[in-house]
């Protein structure tokens, strides 16, 4: 038995020492690690293989992770400077807004010198089947502004009358309101009245169409589709010349005596930003 182990080992021996000088004459001769060595590259090339592959696919991995960082935090950054272009841009926006209030502030003083005028802002409506009003930003502690007094645009066109006024908001009714009444002359004509007056005045059947309706109209007034309605002053209530609409259609009355006409608001006023109520007036009347 001893001899046996002591045989294997010679020959495990001999052949340690033959691979190695196999490969070592490989090596001096070819320059390479010779079969052996190829033979042990060509059976673990496929593990070297997939070994670098998952070492690439981790590495690109992490590569993408410490990308979408990177961008995750320019987004961030992207957001917050955006952010603060849009309350620049608010603040600005609301600098040029009120530049052009008192623009028009301006303007309608130099248009009407005859005039003493506030300008106000709208801050709410209040519009159902029985009222056409509006709120705003003007009181009797904050302004001069009484009961009564007209609001125009800053174009000259007629929208309402204060009907309350409170300690820093006041009450507005529109021309389409059914209490809401003014003397008027048809055809813009604020010089003559040899052709006579009629009233502009609310209409409860008409106030939900955004009419209103021109009554009491002298028998010899020209009544004209499109027709031009101002104020004419009459009973100093409203300056003369203040635009109110325009005739959209002429009717008989139904007791067949006398006519009226619908009038369309020269102004949409439910988009109104802006008023002026006139404190004061000169009225040639």
């Amino acid at each position: 038995m001893k001899a046996l182990i002591t045989k294997r080992s010679i020959i495990i021996a001999s052949a340690s020492v033959l691979i190695a000088l196999i490969s070592l004459v490989s090596i001096n001769l070819f320059s390479s690690a010779g079969p052996v060595t190829g033979f042990a590259n060509t059976v673990t090339r496929p593990v070297r293989a997939l070994a670098t592959t998952v070492a690439r696919t981790f590495g690109n991995i992490f590569a993408s992770i410490y990308r979408y960082d990177e961008l995750e935090k320019r987004h961030e950054e992207v957001l917050q400077r955006l952010a603060r272009y849009e309350a620049d841009l608010r603040e600005s926006e609301a600098l040029a807004l009120e530049n052009e209030r008192l623009r028009r502030a301006l303007d309608f003083r130099e248009r009407r010198p005859d005039y003493t005028q506030e300008m106000a802002t709208l801050s709410g409506w209040n519009s159902d089947n029985w009222s056409h009003s509006f709120t705003i930003n003007k009181g009797y502690m904050n302004s001069n502004i009484t009961t009564g007094m007209g609001v125009a645009t800053e174009y000259g066109v007629l929208i309402g009358q204060v009907s309350d006024v409170g300690p820093t908001i006041s009450t507005v009714i529109s021309v389409l309101d059914t209490t809401f009444s003014a003397a008027v002359y048809v055809g813009g004509d604020t010089e003559s009245t040899s052709d006579g007056t009629a009233t502009a005045k609310g209409s409860f059947s008409h106030m939900r169409n955004g009419y209103l309706i021109l009554d009491y109209i002298d028998e010899d007034l020209i009544v004209l589709n499109e027709s031009t309605i101002v104020t004419s002053g009459l009973g100093g209530v409203f300056p003369p010349g203040l635009t109110i609409g325009e005739v959209v259609q002429v009717f008989d009355h139904p007791s067949g005596i006398g006519r009226y006409a619908t009038i369309r608001p020269m102004r949409d006023i439910e988009t109104l930003q802006v008023v002026f109520v006139i404190l004061d007036f000169e009225n040639p009347e």
